[in-house]
């Protein structure tokens, strides 16, 4: 298991701002406050082996570079690291979503950099297929047809609901993130971050958090105060982590929905001393959700207590695929000037 800071320290900058570190990751490594260990779930290697054999049924490999992208990317260890405790059925789920989004997400980029309205017939497709049930015209959409077949095979109606509402949210933050790709001037702190927690992609997962549950949660406890803040403080500290070992990547693309770019970008500073800010903001994202966690623990029931298990277990996964995955080769790669 990985060792990483377990308290809030202060970072130590040399007489131009940069911090000592040969890489980015190490720096990530050094400073980030990460309370979850290393956990794996023992299906991970069938469930590999289960999302290349969907995503070959779907057509979607196809084309080499979606092929290579998934190679690069490791959806099964994601899923893997994300819910350690959940049966094979549910991780191949997990598994197939993340394959499928990171598909996704990486079309909306392409098509929408330059023209945002070229993505509407894209996002419409999903939208009809989530909210209306309308047929596939796309092998993009009848491979979401057929994942959200899967999860209401497997969940409750009440969580597969949960689950459409949280993809829908995720597919319109896809059209924001392309506006805002070519506003000029470029969006700030405060916007960035609001679209990045729609394109997040995480809380479409939560509601198979729950079906890994003994029982469905009742409603006044999954929709407690508490309980939403949670799931809001496990989806920004589990795709800010990404953020920061891919922001290199996203850098030389011209990215501009990153935490650590827009940090960059508000205080004009180095990539490193923005990693840094960036840093401190989880930080204490990952604080609350402990604090918060804890004081409500004792009112929630076992279903209750291991949906929020799920919700950590985003934080700690993201965190030690982020470290190793291909995806993001350049954290390791780039020095610290």
């Amino acid at each position: 298991m990985t060792t990483v800071s377990t308290t809030h320290e202060e970072i130590t900058f040399t007489g131009q701002g940069e911090i000592r570190a040969d890489s980015l990751k190490d720096l990530i490594d050094a400073t980030l406050y990460m309370p979850f260990p290393f956990l794996s779930n023992r299906h991970q290697s069938e469930s590999a082996a289960g999302v290349d054999t969907w995503l070959r049924t779907m057509g979607l490999t196809d084309d080499p570079a979606v092929t290579a992208m998934i190679a690069k990317t490791r959806p099964a260890e994601l899923a893997a690291y994300n819910s350690p405790t959940v049966d094979c059925d549910i991780l191949q789920i997990v598994a197939n979503q993340i394959a499928y989004q990171f598909i996704f997400d990486d079309l909306a980029e392409e098509v929408g950099r330059l023209r945002p309205g070229h993505l509407l017939p894209m996002l419409s497709e999903s939208i009809g297929i989530l909210r209306d049930g309308q047929p596939p015209s796309t092998p993009l959409g009848a491979a979401l047809a057929d994942l959200y077949r899967q999860v209401q095979e497997r969940c409750t109606p009440a969580q597969a609901a949960r689950w459409s509402w949280n993809s829908r949210e995720y597919v319109h933050g896809l059209l924001y993130e392309a506006v805002a790709q070519t506003h000029t001037p470029p969006v700030r702190m405060g916007l960035c971050n609001s679209i990045r927690s729609l394109t997040a992609g995480v809380e479409p997962f939560y509601p198979l958090c729950e079906a890994a549950q003994s029982h469905e949660l009742a409603p006044e406890e999954i929709h407690h105060p508490v309980m939403r803040r949670l799931g809001r403080l496990s989806a920004d500290a589990a795709v800010w982590i990404p953020d920061l070992f891919s922001a290199v990547k996203e850098q030389r693309a011209g990215e501009m929905i990153n935490l650590a770019l827009a940090y960059q970008r508000a205080y004009q500073c180095s990539l490193p001393e923005a990693v840094t800010h960036a840093i401190r903001q989880i930080n204490s994202t990952i604080s609350e959700f402990e604090t918060l966690y804890e004081e409500i623990k004792p009112e929630l029931s076992p279903a209750g207590v291991g949906y929020v298990e799920g919700m950590a277990g985003w934080i700690r996964g993201c965190y030690y695929w982020s470290r190793t995955v291909p995806r993001y080769a350049d954290a390791t790669a780039s020095a610290l000037c």
